[in-house]
Protein backbone atom coordinates (compact mmCIF):
# COMPACT_ATOMS: atom_id res chain seq x y z
CA UNK A 1 0.00 0.00 0.00
CA UNK A 2 2.83 2.39 0.86
CA UNK A 3 4.45 1.71 -2.51
CA UNK A 4 1.15 2.48 -4.30
CA UNK A 5 0.82 5.80 -2.46
CA UNK A 6 4.41 6.72 -3.26
CA UNK A 7 3.89 5.75 -6.88
CA UNK A 8 0.66 7.75 -7.06
CA UNK A 9 2.27 10.79 -5.44
CA UNK A 10 5.19 10.61 -7.87
CA UNK A 11 2.83 10.27 -10.83
CA UNK A 12 0.76 13.22 -9.68
CA UNK A 13 3.83 15.38 -9.08
CA UNK A 14 5.16 14.51 -12.52
CA UNK A 15 1.86 15.42 -14.16
CA UNK A 16 1.12 18.76 -12.51
CA UNK A 17 0.78 22.24 -14.09
CA UNK A 18 -1.00 25.43 -12.98
CA UNK A 19 -2.36 28.74 -14.14
CA UNK A 20 -4.26 31.65 -12.71
CA UNK A 21 -8.02 31.18 -13.06
CA UNK A 22 -8.45 34.90 -13.69
CA UNK A 23 -6.29 34.68 -16.85
CA UNK A 24 -8.16 31.84 -18.51
CA UNK A 25 -8.50 31.78 -22.27
CA UNK A 26 -11.84 31.32 -24.02
CA UNK A 27 -12.77 27.60 -23.98
CA UNK A 28 -14.00 27.96 -27.58
CA UNK A 29 -10.36 28.33 -28.67
CA UNK A 30 -7.61 25.69 -28.83
CA UNK A 31 -5.70 27.51 -26.09
CA UNK A 32 -8.75 27.70 -23.84
CA UNK A 33 -9.47 24.00 -24.33
CA UNK A 34 -5.84 23.09 -23.57
CA UNK A 35 -5.86 25.20 -20.41
CA UNK A 36 -9.16 23.75 -19.14
CA UNK A 37 -7.59 20.32 -19.58
CA UNK A 38 -4.34 21.33 -17.86
CA UNK A 39 -6.22 22.88 -14.95
CA UNK A 40 -8.38 19.79 -14.36
CA UNK A 41 -5.66 17.22 -14.94
CA UNK A 42 -2.66 18.86 -13.31
CA UNK A 43 -3.76 21.74 -11.09
CA UNK A 44 -6.85 20.24 -9.50
CA UNK A 45 -5.59 16.66 -9.89
CA UNK A 46 -9.11 15.72 -10.92
CA UNK A 47 -8.64 13.21 -13.71
CA UNK A 48 -12.38 12.50 -14.23
CA UNK A 49 -12.90 16.25 -14.74
CA UNK A 50 -10.18 16.22 -17.42
CA UNK A 51 -11.92 13.50 -19.47
CA UNK A 52 -14.59 15.73 -21.11
CA UNK A 53 -11.79 17.86 -22.62
CA UNK A 54 -10.18 14.83 -24.31
CA UNK A 55 -10.58 12.37 -27.15
CA UNK A 56 -8.42 9.78 -28.86
CA UNK A 57 -4.97 9.14 -27.43
CA UNK A 58 -5.36 11.81 -24.73
CA UNK A 59 -8.53 10.15 -23.46
CA UNK A 60 -6.79 6.76 -23.37
CA UNK A 61 -3.91 8.27 -21.38
CA UNK A 62 -6.23 9.86 -18.81
CA UNK A 63 -8.25 6.65 -18.46
CA UNK A 64 -5.00 4.72 -17.88
CA UNK A 65 -3.92 7.26 -15.23
CA UNK A 66 -7.29 6.90 -13.49
CA UNK A 67 -6.71 3.14 -13.30
CA UNK A 68 -3.19 3.66 -11.89
CA UNK A 69 -4.42 5.75 -8.97
CA UNK A 70 -7.65 3.84 -8.32
CA UNK A 71 -8.05 3.32 -4.57
CA UNK A 72 -5.51 5.99 -3.64
CA UNK A 73 -7.06 8.61 -1.37
CA UNK A 74 -6.23 12.26 -2.00
CA UNK A 75 -7.48 14.33 0.91
CA UNK A 76 -6.45 17.31 3.05
CA UNK A 77 -3.49 15.34 4.45
CA UNK A 78 -2.06 14.72 0.97
CA UNK A 79 0.81 17.05 0.11
CA UNK A 80 -0.30 18.36 -3.25
CA UNK A 81 2.25 20.03 -5.48
CA UNK A 82 2.06 23.72 -6.22
CA UNK A 83 2.36 24.33 -9.92
CA UNK A 84 2.47 27.32 -12.18
CA UNK A 85 2.40 27.13 -15.93
CA UNK A 86 2.95 29.65 -18.66
CA UNK A 87 1.91 29.57 -22.28
CA UNK A 88 4.95 29.59 -24.59
CA UNK A 89 3.76 29.14 -28.16
CA UNK A 90 1.05 27.92 -30.50
CA UNK A 91 1.59 26.29 -33.89
CA UNK A 92 -0.69 24.87 -36.51
CA UNK A 93 -0.46 21.09 -36.77
CA UNK A 94 -0.13 19.76 -40.37
CA UNK A 95 -3.07 17.42 -39.59
CA UNK A 96 -5.41 20.37 -38.98
CA UNK A 97 -4.99 20.69 -35.23
CA UNK A 98 -3.10 23.09 -33.00
CA UNK A 99 -0.03 22.32 -30.90
CA UNK A 100 0.41 24.40 -27.76
CA UNK A 101 3.56 24.48 -25.65
CA UNK A 102 3.58 25.34 -21.93
CA UNK A 103 6.32 25.60 -19.32
CA UNK A 104 5.38 24.33 -15.88
CA UNK A 105 7.11 24.78 -12.53
CA UNK A 106 6.25 22.13 -9.94
CA UNK A 107 7.04 22.47 -6.22
CA UNK A 108 6.12 20.13 -3.37
CA UNK A 109 6.19 21.12 0.31
CA UNK A 110 8.09 24.38 -0.18
CA UNK A 111 10.97 22.79 -2.14
CA UNK A 112 12.50 24.60 -5.09
CA UNK A 113 10.81 22.15 -7.42
CA UNK A 114 11.51 21.39 -11.05
CA UNK A 115 10.38 22.49 -14.48
CA UNK A 116 8.75 20.62 -17.33
CA UNK A 117 7.30 21.54 -20.68
CA UNK A 118 3.94 20.22 -21.82
CA UNK A 119 3.02 19.86 -25.46
CA UNK A 120 -0.75 19.71 -25.91
CA UNK A 121 -2.44 18.94 -29.22
CA UNK A 122 -6.00 20.20 -29.73
CA UNK A 123 -8.24 19.29 -32.66
CA UNK A 124 -11.82 20.00 -33.67
CA UNK A 125 -13.88 16.86 -33.09
CA UNK A 126 -17.62 16.35 -33.78
CA UNK A 127 -18.35 17.32 -30.13
CA UNK A 128 -16.10 20.42 -30.30
CA UNK A 129 -12.46 21.20 -29.55
CA UNK A 130 -10.71 18.39 -27.66
CA UNK A 131 -7.21 17.60 -26.45
CA UNK A 132 -6.20 14.65 -28.60
CA UNK A 133 -2.69 14.17 -27.20
CA UNK A 134 -0.34 15.58 -24.59
CA UNK A 135 3.18 14.84 -23.53
CA UNK A 136 5.72 15.95 -20.97
CA UNK A 137 9.11 17.16 -22.12
CA UNK A 138 12.06 17.48 -19.72
CA UNK A 139 13.63 20.93 -19.49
Amino acid sequence: MRFRRTLAAAAIAALVAATSVACRSDPATPRGTAERFLDAHYVEIDLPAALPWTSGVARQKVEREIELVKGVEIDEATMKPIVRYAFLEERADPDGGTKLLYRGKIAVAGEDGFERRWLVTVRREPEGLRVTNYQELAE
